[in-house]
């Protein structure tokens, strides 16, 4: 995770801020939502769960494919933050959460060859390996 975004990045803060204070992080900031806080932590959570491969459906093959799964994972969790929120969000809040968190997203796509990487870390090791099983003969399943 530290490739994509480092610890001091505004986003691993962010992380760690919503994380570590859960019971009191939406009442730091007054009557409204700390609205960069809570984009920055979605940015990290997408990648976070992108790096898991827990729930990766289909596996992206451009960026832009990618770049389409990191956002509704960030979406997902911007919605799941500010379910747990206690204080409201200004008017135009979310748009603006969502307009910065794929801000970030883009911005660690753009930086150095992070696209590739994160493109092949789900990809297929053998390809050769599943034409094979394509071209198999089919064998019978025995029952007792």
């Amino acid at each position: 995770m530290d490739r994509f975004l480092a610890p001091h990045t505004p986003e691993a803060l962010a992380h760690n801020h919503v994380t570590e204070n859960s019971c009191s992080w939406d009442l730091d900031q007054g009557a409204s939502l700390n609205e960069a806080l809570i984009a920055g932590c979605a940015s990290y959570q997408a990648f976070s769960r992108y790096l898991s491969g827990a729930d990766l459906v289909f596996v992206p093959s451009s960026r832009k494919d990618l770049e389409s799964v990191l956002k509704r994972y960030s979406y997902d969790a911007i919605h799941n933050i500010i379910s747990l929120a206690r204080n409201t969000l200004e008017p135009g809040g979310y748009s603006r959460i969502c307009h910065i968190s794929e801000k970030s997203v883009k911005n660690v796509l753009d930086t150095s060859d992070n696209t590739a990487t994160l493109l092949a870390l789900h990809r297929p090791h053998s390809p050769e390996h599943i034409s094979d099983m394509e071209h198999s003969t089919p064998r019978p399943i025995r029952s007792n």
